[in-house]
């Protein structure tokens, strides 16, 4: 979808429907929605009296104009009460906008800049988070089906046009929409990986995906073989890998804003690319779902290219380890012992537990490559599901300082996040017999002690663990969150690393 500001006024726009809003309460409308209403003869005010518009969230209303004004449709958006309307209202409503828009014969639609009237929301913001709104909303998987109906096959609007009155405005609204757009495609991309069924995104999949980004953004790229982590000593990760007949992928992206030593920020996620437990096995209910396991290597992949693609001055490293779990006849059995990568000894005691041996690797390789501060982010456990439901996402951490930024970035892009605690006691659920530690403590405080497995790889480095287990996928249409992968904790690592680089 192509997304501009223009300077000019909403009633003379060309399109082929354009987009006002409402706030409830409201019976006169000013503003862009009252000019449109003089341009129609009141009809907006007349349908407010008849109480067929009434400014409630998730209210559209669509007028035909009659030829009155160059668009033949008005969609009247209702924004709810003007004391709980916030830039998340925007992404909103801009997400369920194309949504509701997508029917034949609508292919440009104009709207005013909601929120940057009486709500007094910075037009840029608005302008950022309907062209992030929309193209997440508009989103849709369809690659692997076939002929549809009519109706399936409809593509939504091609063009939306942001009408903004003041002219001086529309440089830093539409520098704002290119940040949307960037932010908004990055999730896309990640979306898309995760949606893939996984014979289409096995781990070398991934890493040609991987390998097609550096080559675009100019972004370091390696790609670890099973013989380059055997003679790494990445034994945790291949523990995991044993049963599975496709070849495991480590893949490193390194992006160099600013140049230095080491890195400010290291992004580490999760690639299981189908989970079946290993011989640990799952229940066969609902394992379809296990595809999506790699969630958090396709929102690290993103992330760094959307820094790129950005220019942020921050170096940043990404890893993502990617194998299928497996029950073949080489699997890791429970009991079995692995050794990581800096030599600690992990008892495997349950091999549906494995992300966070994964993840263990990752982390040490980038200590070793002298990441200044890591984030990892993982569907890691269905704990956090009990615990948070599909809300919001768990985040766990050593460093308090790192932990306000991060749910300070997750704020700014819409999403949210709940801090558990890392108490030193839930160690004690750790402790193995024949090993330095079990990777896992049981049912009790899973998220929390599978966390608590994470840390002792961090080493004191500052570090925040993102449990995305509860929302990777959603089941139904929310705003800018549309049915299956549902792309967060993406942008938030991208903010995060404006943040860094004093830009966010």
């Amino acid at each position: 979808m192509e997304i501009r500001v223009e300077a000019g006024d909403i009633t003379r726009a060309a399109a082929d429907a354009v987009v006002v809003n409402l706030f409830e309460g409201v019976k006169t409308p000013g503003g862009g929605t009252g000019a449109v209403d003089r341009a129609l003869g009141g009809a907006i005010s007349e349908t407010i009296r008849l109480g067929d518009l009434t400014g409630k969230a998730n209210e559209f209303v669509l007028l035909y104009t009659h030829g009155r004004i160059p668009a033949p449709r008005v969609v009247v958006a209702g924004l709810g009460k003007s004391s709980e309307f916030t830039i998340d209202s925007v992404r909103n409503l801009a997400g369920k906008l194309v949504r509701y828009l997508r029917r034949p014969g609508i292919e440009t639609v104009a709207t005013i800049a909601h929120g940057a009237g009486i709500a007094g929301l910075p037009p840029a913001a608005c302008a950022q988070a309907i062209a992030e709104g929309a193209l997440l909303g508009g989103y849709r998987f369809t690659r692997r089906k076939g002929a549809g109906t009519k109706e399936e096959n409809a593509e939504g609007p091609k063009r939306l046009i942001i009408v903004e009155h003041d002219a001086a405005k529309v440089p830093e609204m539409q520098a704002a929409v290119e940040r949307g757009r960037i932010l908004a495609e990055a999730a896309n991309f990640a979306r898309d990986l995760a949606n893939e069924p996984s014979n289409y995104a096995t781990p070398t999949v991934i890493a040609e995906r991987a390998q097609e980004l550096a080559r675009e953004l100019g972004l370091e790229c390696e790609i670890l073989e099973r013989a380059d982590a055997e003679r790494m000593g990445m034994g945790a990760f291949l523990a995991v890998a044993r049963g599975s007949d496709e070849p495991p992928k480590v893949i490193r992206l390194a992006y160099r804003g600013k140049g230095g030593e080491g890195y400010d920020l290291a992004l580490i996620g999760k690639g299981i690319t189908f989970d079946t437990g290993g011989i640990s096995l799952k229940p066969a209910q609902n394992m379809e779902a296990m595809k999506a396991d790699m969630t958090g290597a396709a929102a690290v992949i993103a992330a760094i290219g959307a820094i790129a693609r950005l220019k942020v001055k921050v170096d940043v490293l990404a890893i993502a380890p990617c194998t299928e779990n497996m029950p073949g006849g080489h699997a890791t059995k429970p009991g079995d012992v692995a050794v990581a990568l800096d030599g600690k000894t992990i008892e495997i005691v349950n091999t549906d537990a494995e992300g966070r041996l994964v993840l263990a690797d990752a982390i040490c390789w980038a200590r070793q490559l002298g990441a200044r501060r890591i984030v990892d982010v993982a569907t890691l456990t269905g704990a956090v599901s009990v615990a948070l439901g599909d809300q919001c996402y768990g985040l766990l951490a050593n460093d308090d300082e790192l932990a306000r930024k991060v749910e300070a970035a997750a704020q700014a892009a819409g999403e949210r996040t709940w801090r558990l605690p890392m108490f030193k006691e839930y160690e004690e659920q750790l402790k193995s017999d024949v090993a330095d530690i079990k990777n896992t403590g049981g049912r009790n405080a899973g998220t929390i002690t599978g966390a608590k497995f994470i840390e002792r790889f961090v080493e004191g480095t500052p570090w925040v663990h993102l449990d995305i287990a509860g929302v990777d996928m959603a089941e139904k249409d929310r705003g800018w969150i549309v049915k299956g992968a549902s792309g967060q904790a993406v942008r938030p690592l991208v903010h995060l690393a404006l943040q860094l680089a004093g830009e966010g």
